[in-house]
């Protein structure tokens, strides 16, 4: 389809327009594409968003040095060729081409070449399937949507309003990941997974780092020996944990000084620079929520299809982090994939029925969330803790595997080897509600545990899928060899 108008100049009108283009945003776009609808684009950043130049790509660039070097010094042989510390100039420039230098012409053009209309300015809703688009080139654009209005404009730092906290200058994730210098000490406020990988980051590089946890364990999210076995490391290589206090007012009398924290229990810590993961906000706050009858800057209430709730007609559609359901970019892009099958199947008049395994609702959100914490060692999980599944009222069995003991691939992937894992089984059932895994090179083991729980393989079949030997993924036989006793 074609758009009328489309020249930009007063008003312009889409089968679908898109406000965000990260890569929420940019799937949304490109599923609707690929049903023949035109789309617009509106993006008032870098197109890539959060992820691709602040967030997962930058912080992966950083930590995959650190990590490398410390599975070298497990292995005996390579321990003795790795000397000296990180080449952290080296390092930097790494990311630095991951994030193409912060241009973002490549994922531009891209948008460009499915057959989108890219606008650069700050999209507002402006009442019902309406977007007004304020550009540099002067008067706002407004977009009418024929079909929808997904809003895929994500989430940012959450940086409590603290005395002192405009004058310190605290770091976020933003300069957690894009920042060249390296601070003598750093403290890392918030112990959940941006704050343990940004501590795992900067440690590597030769910051001295405090974390400051609010939580009485590291990764309170994950089952408990996930975040104890992190701790362990973080200790034996210098990193100081603090658990259970919070940071009540901040002092940094000289703008290039040391920053000074005072704390809840009545101690205060110096530190060269501090950052701040305790938490993200929706990007909602400036984007016209008001004129379709929605609160600026709450998250945004979705059914399992991300239709926004409290708007008629199911017309305004919202993925990733500005819905709360799982604030993880795979998540987020999943969820635009459901978007852009809802979007297809009303333009061309199909029912949209809600179902448990229906193309069009977002299932995998309410209990198969996978998520990678790229940590040392590394921390992954998918669905529920055996905390969250008995509190949600399943009966369950826990089974737990020390990896390192009864795994060959893992103690010859590491000498000293020190993981776990667990599985939650679902008794009345017999399928997993979720499993974790924490240890040297486990992260590329979730996907297999994803797959389990999403698609709720019986006990019984996972018998025949057969793990390679010697392998770390032989986990799996090791938790079913535990579960039959």
């Amino acid at each position: 389809m074609t758009p009328a108008n489309s020249g930009h100049k007063g008003e312009d009108t889409y089968d679908v327009v898109v406000l965000g283009a990260g890569p929420v945003g940019q799937t949304a776009a490109q599923r609707a594409r690929a049903a023949g609808l035109s789309v617009a684009v509106v993006e008032r950043e870098l197109v890539g968003g959060e992820c691709s130049y602040w967030g997962c790509i930058p912080s992966k660039a950083l930590l995959r040095p650190v990590i490398a070097v410390a599975d070298a010094h497990r292995v005996d042989g390579a321990r003795q060729a790795v000397s000296g510390a990180l080449d952290v100039p080296a390092v930097f420039g790494r990311r630095d081409r991951y994030v193409t230098d912060w241009d973002d012409t490549g994922q531009a053009d891209w948008v460009k070449n499915i057959g989108a209309v890219l606008l650069r300015g700050h999209g507002r809703l402006d009442g019902t399937r309406r977007v007004a688009v304020g550009t540099e080139a002067g008067d706002p654009v407004v977009l009418t949507a024929r079909q929808a209005v997904a809003v895929c404009t994500g989430s940012r730092a959450a940086v409590p309003d603290l005395p002192g906290i405009a004058e310190a200058r605290p770091w976020t994730n933003r300069n957690g990941t894009d920042s060249s210098q390296v601070p003598a000490r750093l403290v890392v406020v918030g112990g959940g997974p941006v704050g343990v990988e940004m501590a795992t980051a900067w440690h590597g590089f030769g910051a001295e780092i405090t974390v400051l946890a609010r939580t009485p364990r590291l990764l309170p999210r994950m089952e408990p020996f996930v975040g104890e076995l992190v701790a362990d490391r973080f200790a034996a290589d210098g990193v100081e944990i603090r658990f259970g206090v919070s940071v009540s007012a901040v002092r940094r009398p000289e703008p290039q000084g040391p920053v000074t924290l005072m704390l809840d229990d009545g101690t205060e810590i110096e530190t060269d620079e501090v950052l701040f993961a305790t938490g993200r906000l929706p990007n909602t706050d400036d984007i016209g929520l008001d004129t379709v009858g929605l609160p600026p800057g709450d998250w945004l209430d979705v059914n399992d299809s991300c239709q926004v709730r409290g708007v008629d007609d199911g017309w305004l559609f919202a993925a990733g982090d500005v819905n709360h359901r799982a604030l993880l970019t795979h998540q987020g892009k999943y969820q635009a994939r459901i978007i852009g099958n809802v979007i297809a199947a009303r333009a061309a008049g199909k029912p949209v029925v809600a179902s448990e395994w229906g193309a069009y609702t977002a299932t995998a959100d309410a209990g198969a969330v996978p998520q990678v914490v790229f940590s040392d060692p590394e921390a992954a999980a998918v669905g529920l803790t055996a905390e969250q599944a008995e509190r949600a009222g399943h009966r369950v069995r826990v089974v737990d595997v020390e990896i390192g003991d009864v795994v060959a691939g893992a103690y010859l992937y590491a000498d000293g080897y020190r993981g776990r894992a667990r599985m939650v089984v679902d008794l009345d059932h017999s399928h997993l509600l979720g499993v974790s895994f924490v240890g040297p090179g486990v992260a590329e083991l979730l996907h297999s545990a994803t797959v389990a729980v999403a698609g709720q393989v019986p006990i019984d079949r996972l018998w025949h899928a057969v793990p390679c030997f010697p392998t770390i993924s032989e986990v799996w036989l090791r938790l079913l060899e535990a579960y039959r006793g």
